[in-house]
């Protein structure tokens, strides 16, 4: 059985960036009918992070909807953990990493800010790493996930319409600012000093 990790905070904690209608939505509609999908799928017993690379092992006819489904579950549970109430710094490891490849962390955010902003259609912005520790920020479409191209996701922001668009309409490069004074980057260092 496939779940979703539980909110890190309350539904009005990411105000005024991201307004408590949205995030409700957000969790408790789009996310959670990720695993609800998932699970009328299959009965299968692989690990979730697993699915990605394992994707063999299920039906063909079932494969796309399989992979869409997970990348649904592992992309938003990465995303609601890569945003707190208050805006927190990466630490350690990942800190001295980010200053060493970007130059500082407010060039690191400008690109990847940057990167945001030239996503087409639907998707997320990720900062990933190989499983060397290089680090990289990416785009993926729709429910794509990191873990197919074997990086380790660490940080996302969503870029889907259902992320942003009761607050924001069309503005989505305004949405794509104000998030980052959310931004939480407790579980990316957290994730990238167990690895490294």
């Amino acid at each position: 059985m496939y779940d979703v990790i539980p909110l890190p905070y309350s539904y009005n904690a990411l105000m005024p960036v991201v307004d408590e209608e949205t995030l409700n939505i957000h969790y408790n509609k789009h996310h959670k009918k990720y695993a609800e999908n998932l699970n009328n799928l299959t009965n299968s017993n692989i690990p979730l992070e697993q699915i990605p690379k394992r994707i063999d092992e299920f039906p063909l006819k079932d494969r796309g909807q399989v992979l869409y489904n997970a990348g649904g579950i592992l992309n938003h549970n990465l995303y609601f953990q890569s945003l707190n109430s208050n805006f927190s710094l990466p630490k350690g490891k990942l800190l001295n990493k980010i200053n060493n490849d970007y130059g500082s962390f407010d060039n690191f955010k400008k690109i990847f800010i940057n990167k945001s902003k030239n996503l087409v259609g639907s998707g997320y912005t990720f900062l990933v790493t190989d499983n060397v520790g290089n680090l990289t920020i990416i785009n993926l479409p729709n429910q794509e996930t990191p873990l197919s191209y074997d990086l380790i996701p660490l940080f996302t922001i969503d870029l889907w319409e259902h992320a942003y668009y009761l607050k924001y309409k069309n503005n989505r490069n305004t949405y794509i600012e104000n998030i980052w004074s959310k931004a939480n980057f407790d579980h990316a260092s957290k994730t990238y000093e167990n690895l490294f």
